[in-house]
């Protein structure tokens, strides 16, 4: 049991390491292909690593690339989530972030256009989808992801109003720099990043799920040792149509774990019903796995 255990936890290093280059590759590509060709700012410490490298090869003597300005910036970020985290979340976004930086670094800028619209759109896709598929993951892309999780636990409040309040001054200085129209064009390109994020990223999407069985036991069971979730049983329910007896479970699980689910209905009962909707609010505790 050991063995397998040390198995199953040697593979999801290899997944989450994979991952982690996986998304350098596409942030990489975002910058150097759509962002810095269309004088576009990404959001968070991508953006702000932009931002001081137009602002030092302006106003400095030396000029801060994006790629190392982008692993300076985390430094800080790996200390607090050292102490406040955990050592192994902060080794993997450690890693994470050099392997951003360091293809940043390393990939040559190839122009593909510089219509701004264009580069707004694409970069922020790219980049969506490898933040994404990092969190699909457990991966942390640094940055402000550390100071959300920091404040959540410390608090229980969400970082959005420091996120908004980070992006804006990006923003804002993007007009300032290049132009009014390409303050507008950043935030087209933030848009489309977190629409393509949570496309990717179905973790944090709850949905309402209600199962008519005559097995609850046995869907019970199935459905639990697939995922942690609670369920609620309704008993001594009839169908209007056979008039035989039924049982009602309702659960409420994320977009991420559909498939789970699916799975432990076949497993337990194929001839179970269920609706599946999606919830547009929940109040009172909801299962999230820690980082």
């Amino acid at each position: 049991m050991d063995d397998f255990g040390n198995l199953f936890k040697r593979h999801t290093y290899i997944t989450k390491a994979s991952t982690s280059l996986i998304y350098g590759i596409l942030v990489s590509i975002a910058v150097n292909f759509f962002w810095t060709p269309g004088h576009i700012y990404s959001s968070g410490m991508t953006g702000f690593a932009q931002l001081l490298n137009t602002i030092s090869s302006r106003s400095l003597p030396v000029t801060i690339p994006t790629g190392i300005g982008l692993f300076i910036l985390n430094v800080p970020l790996f200390l607090l989530a050292w102490r406040s985290i955990g050592k192994e979340f902060t080794a993997f976004t450690f890693i994470t972030v050099l392997l951003s930086s360091m293809m940043i670094q390393m990939l040559n800028p190839v122009p593909l256009t510089h219509d701004p619209i264009i580069c707004a759109i694409f970069g922020g896709a790219v980049n969506g989808f490898g933040t994404g598929l990092a969190l699909r993951n457990g991966i942390s892309t640094g940055g402000l992801d550390i100071l959300g999780i920091v404040i959540r636990k410390k608090t229980g409040k969400s970082i959005g109003t420091i996120n908004i309040a980070f992006n804006s001054i990006i923003v804002i200085a993007a007009g300032f720099l290049y132009g009014w129209p390409y303050a507008f064009y950043s935030v087209l390109g933030l848009l489309v990043n977190a629409r393509v994020i949570d496309m990717t990223y179905t973790r944090q999407h709850q949905m309402q799920v209600m199962i008519i069985t005559d097995r609850p036991n046995t869907v019970i069971d199935s459905v639990q040792n697939h995922m942690r979730r609670g369920i609620t049983i309704v008993n001594d329910v009839e169908g209007a149509y056979r008039h035989e007896s039924k049982t009602i479970l309702f659960t409420v699980i994320s977009a991420f774990e559909m498939s789970e689910l699916e799975e432990a209905l076949e497993e337990s009962d194929p001839n179970a019903f269920a609706s599946v909707s999606d919830t547009v609010k929940i109040l009172g505790r909801f299962y999230e796995p820690k980082p």
